[in-house]
């Protein structure tokens, strides 16, 4: 063989790795991958879900009031003000069976009744409590954060919403006729792992393991899984360059209950959880204690007696959240635990 042919050749072959490697996962590719490695979303009627309840200042709103303010507001933005942060309806769906681990999440921007069929999101998140493998999927259509905090949220573009009433698996290549496919319905992969300082990618919030409380949710928790220990890493392309970390110091009250991450944990949840910041969306009763110190969940202590307990193992986190280099001595930063296969 010339030498011209061999260079020809390894040309070739070098392309080709090259191509493979520009290749962007499609959101079939990918959902084939999750049912795969995880198990299948079946379809779902998002008016099926349990309504996450909305209260200010520990009542309901008025049957045509769309509050912007409330006791427990939504924390998909946990830093800014969100359309929907606090409109009733929004519901919650456990899909799980068996290690298969599945919670969906169907929100509402604007004030609609409880079964209007229409929803502004809907999330998923799946998780294989046995391997630990996670995927995300959105709907494409995403809130969009507010101008102001006097803003009303049925002034979003997207009012309008979308049907949610069969929501489509993730990998269904052939829907029903007359219901959107799948390719229609859910946003690409690297759509869902891009991230920006309004709309942080789900990882970025979810540091710690794949399902995250918040008072919002935990308002209805009984309907959500939880694998708090268990392996936890995000397969697919679009998620390869996310390597999560946990942070713990010495006797730390914190890390005794739940892992806390580096991502959010630091920069809005440590702060969130425990007084230091002051949630979007948040009333009157939301910014005093106890309602303002949400961790731990079971909380029935005086703030003196909170203060006594925590504010040491707080502060000893909020520490290492400034030491990106890991020379603080008393942190420790720990890769998460995940399976060997997260490709």
């Amino acid at each position: 063989m010339s030498i011209r042919i061999r260079l020809s050749a390894l040309c070739f072959l070098f392309a080709v790795q090259l191509a493979a490697l520009a290749h962007e996962q499609t959101l079939l590719e990918y959902a084939d991958q999750c049912a795969k490695e995880i198990g299948e979303i079946p379809p779902f009627n998002c008016n099926d879900g349990t309504n996450i309840p909305v209260t200010i200042d520990g009542k309901p709103p008025g049957p045509n009031e769309s509050p912007t303010r409330c006791d427990k507001p939504s924390l998909l933005s946990p830093l800014s003000e969100a359309a929907g942060q606090c409109i009733p309806f929004s519901k919650i769906l456990n899909l799980s069976r068996g290690n298969t681990q599945i919670s969906a999440y169907c929100r509402r921007n604007v004030l609609r009744p409880d079964k209007d069929p229409r929803y502004d999101l809907v999330v998923v998140v799946m998780h294989h409590s046995g391997n630990g493998k996670t995927c995300w999927f959105a709907s494409k259509s995403q809130p969009k954060p507010l101008q102001s905090s006097s803003k009303s949220p049925t002034d979003t573009p997207a009012s309008s919403g979308f049907v949610a009433t069969r929501v489509p698996p993730p990998n269904e290549k052939r829907p029903p006729a007359g219901q959107p496919s799948a390719v229609e319905f859910w946003a690409t992969p690297a759509f869902i792992a891009a991230s920006t300082a309004e709309n942080p990618t789900c990882l970025k919030c979810h540091d710690a393991g794949p399902f995250i409380f918040s008072p919002y949710i935990g308002q209805v928790w009984d309907k959500v899984p939880t694998d708090p220990w268990g392996k936890y890493s995000s397969i697919g392309q679009a998620f390869s360059s996310y390597h999560l970390m946990t942070m713990s110091t010495p006797g730390n009250t914190c890390t005794g209950c739940h892992r806390i991450g580096s991502e959010q944990s630091c920069t809005a949840f440590l702060g969130l959880s425990t007084g230091k910041l002051k949630a979007p969306g948040n009333d009157r009763l939301a910014s005093r204690y106890p309602l303002d110190h949400w961790m731990p969940t079971d909380n029935a202590m005086s703030a003196t007696q909170w203060d006594k307990a925590n504010v040491a193992s707080v502060n000893a986190l909020l520490a290492c959240c400034k030491d990106p280099a890991h020379k603080d001595p008393n942190c420790t930063f720990t890769p998460m635990p995940s399976s060997s296969n997260n490709r």
